[in-house]
Order: C-alpha cells, then structure tokens, then sequence
C-alpha cells in the first residue's frame, strides 16, 4: 500500500473512530458528573487524571511507532484518545458497580424509564442552549475579529487560550457552588444553600482577581510563551489586559449561574445569556471594534461589559430568590 492510499485510509478511519470517542466522551463526563453531585469531585478528578495520563503516553508511541507500536499518525492520535478515555470510563463504571463510593449500581437500577428521561430532558434543556448560545457568541466574535486582520486574530486567539486556562480552577469552584445549591435544596435548607454560594463567590473572587491583576500589570510575557511576533504580541496583550480587567466580574458571575443550575433553574442564566452575549455582546463589539474602528481594544470592552451585565442580571435575579423554590 503506498503513501497515498495509507493516508486515505486514515483519513476514512479517523472520523469512526472518534464517532466512537464522542460516546465514550459522552460516558466520561456524565458520569463524573454523577460522581460530583453526589459530593465526590476527587473521584472525578482521578478519573480525568487516568485518561488524560494514559493519552499522553500513548501519544507518541502511536503517532510516531516508538518502539513495537504501529507508527499511525492522526489516527494514532485518535486511538491513543479513545484508548485513554475509555479506561477511564471502564474505571468509572468499576467504582459504580463494585467501588464503596456514595453511588453503588446495581443491574437491576438499568432500566428505561421514559418520565425520568423526559424530566432530565426538560432539565437539561436550558443548559444544553446556555453553552449554544455562550460558544456561539464566540464565534461570532472571531468572525468581528477576522476583519481586522491576521495578527489581531493572532493575538486575540493566544489571548482567549491563555484566559481558559486560568478560568478551570474557578470553573471547578464553580461547579461545586452547583453541586451545593443542589444538596442542600434537596435537605430543605435554602439558606444555607444562597450561603454556600456566596462564600464560594468570594472564594473564587479573591481568586480570579489575583490572577487577573497579575495579567492587567504584564501580559506580554504571557504572550511571548506562545509566539514572539511583535505585532502579534502587541495585540495580544492588549487583548488580554483588557479582559483581565474583568476577572472579578467572571468570578461572581459564574458562581452565580452554577448556583442557578444546581438549582434546577437553567432558565434563567439561559435568557440572562442571550441578551448578554447575542443581543449586547456582539453589536457591541461590532460597534467599538469596526464602526468607531477602536480594533482589538473595542472586542476587548465589548467582552468585559458583557459579561460585567451578566453578573449584574445574575445578581439581580439570585437575590430575588426564586430559584429557592425550585422542585427537581
């Protein structure tokens, strides 16, 4: 078989095998999920440890053939992350079944049960649209982003990567404020569950604002990690001062919708989302960044007053308390 004919034949095989991924992707994180709720977040995060370890060593030895492994290329790629996350799976479903954690499986709790799937269905609806429209927004963005050239796309993009990463621990934060609300609703205490949120709020605020003074003072090295293209550089700190500026913001706001979601109410942080992101955040950006032609600063003003409005309507509708008398 030549060259050719070997890379069509990874190529064809390639999207099976990570359609195959995506449901063990599916598994992974549903059940961690699972495992979360139940107030054993370090039982998910030795899972993920797991599959992601088992992936970096399998990496090279596939792509590249070291040793008595197959040199694969892309495909070995996806194999080396199908292989990863489902051991991780296969141990998920061990500490399910025969593990001494708080959940404990057993075959006959596998059943269909279509009302229970139709209330997690109406549950997870407003959820599923939170992430649509959050991630749809961004993309949008990057279409703004795309008319003011290359290095501004550049720079911007190394920008938002390095945001992400510094935003997991508060994500993490965050879904434990979820995973509160959600205990302490079901113990009929709903004072304590606004408190968990609260604390954890401030918890994560202290956090994010540390890091983001951090990045408002120098973010030039932070960019210069990944490229040392000046122009590039110039945009991308730019970016990544401004919306730093907003971290604290971030930090309340995130805690305040997962407080939402652990609630059960999805719908609320998902209507709070489409006027933030669809109906402020992208004509805004459109407005400061092409028509008053302010460039990356205006994309960047853009993200920090959206988001500063999301926290604000989150505030606003958290403490009205509705969310209290939510029945899941």
């Amino acid at each position: 078989m030549g060259a050719s004919e070997e890379m069509a034949e990874a190529g064809y095989l390639y999207p099976a095998v990570m359609f195959g991924g995506n449901a063990v992707i599916m598994l992974l994180f549903i059940i961690n999920a699972v495992f979360r709720s139940s107030g054993d977040a370090a039982v998910s995060m030795r899972v993920l440890l797991l599959g992601n370890l088992l992936n970096i060593i399998l990496d090279p030895l596939l792509i590249f053939g070291i040793g008595p492994f197959p040199e694969l290329g892309l495909m070995g790629a996806a194999i080396a992350t199908t292989i990863g996350r489902g051991l991780a799976v296969c141990y998920q479903f061990y500490l399910l079944f025969k593990g001494h954690k708080r959940i404990r499986l057993e075959l006959r709790h596998l059943q269909i049960k279509l009302k229970v799937m139709g209330q997690l269905f109406k549950l997870s609806a407003g959820g599923i649209l939170q992430y649509i429209i959050a991630t749809s927004s961004w993309i949008a963005l990057y279409r703004i982003i795309a008319e003011l050239g290359s290095e501004a796309m550049a720079g911007y993009t190394i920008a938002i990567r390095i945001v992400v990463f510094v935003l997991l621990p508060s994500w993490g934060l965050s879904n434990a404020a979820s995973t509160l609300v959600g205990q302490n609703l079901g113990a009929k205490k709903p004072e304590r569950a606004e408190r968990t949120v609260w604390i954890t709020a401030i918890a994560n605020m202290i956090l994010l604002g540390l890091i983001g003074l951090v990045l408002v003072i120098a973010p030039e090295p932070f960019i210069r990690l990944f490229i040392d293209t000046p122009s590039v550089v110039e945009n991308g700190a730019r970016a990544l001062r401004i919306i730093s500026c907003g971290f604290v913001f971030y930090a309340l706001g995130m805690v305040l919708t997962q407080g939402f979601n652990g609630s059960g109410d999805t719908a609320t942080p998902m209507r709070i989302n489409l006027f933030c992101f669809w109906l402020f955040e992208i004509p805004l950006a459109y407005l400061l960044a092409i028509v008053l032609d302010m460039q990356i600063h205006g994309i960047g003003i853009a993200i920090v007053a959206a988001e500063s409005a999301l926290t604000l309507m989150a505030w606003h509708f958290f403490r009205k308390g509705k969310w209290k008398q939510m029945n899941v």
